[in-house]
């Protein structure tokens, strides 16, 4: 199984995976989130996020998802990509959370693949009486 390590600001990762549990009815297994403030020194937080990559690889690889590309979580992400082991994906949501979720099953590749379509297939604009 693909680990799932989300790096965010302050308590989003918390949220998704509050979400996710509600959604799913149990908090999945191999995931973790790490929550960046502003206090925080972003190379103790590379550090940590190394520490929970080993804790999350099952020798599947583990999948990185932050909030917003070029942020700080996101350039502390970026920092732990090892191509094909460590892989990373930016301006995380619901709906690309769900699908990485469903296929880590599948190869890292795979469950890169599904969640950036589930991510880019969950934006829609609703008309009324959709």
């Amino acid at each position: 199984m693909i680990g799932i390590l989300i790096i965010s600001h302050e308590r989003l990762g918390e949220s998704f995976t509050h979400c996710v549990t509600h959604i799913l009815g149990e908090k999945p297994q191999q995931l973790i989130y790490q929550a960046v403030s502003i206090e925080d020194e972003p190379d103790k937080v590379v550090t940590q996020g190394k520490e929970l990559i080993k804790k999350l690889d099952q020798g599947h690889g583990v999948l990185v998802m932050t909030d917003i590309f070029g942020a700080t979580p996101c350039n502390i992400a970026s920092q732990l990509i090892q191509p094909g082991k460590v892989e990373c994906l930016a301006g995380m949501n619901l709906p690309m959370f769900i699908r990485a979720l469903t296929y880590r099953h599948e190869s890292l590749s795979v469950v890169v693949e599904k969640a950036l379509a589930g991510g880019k297939e969950g934006i829609m604009h609703i008309s009324p009486g959709y």
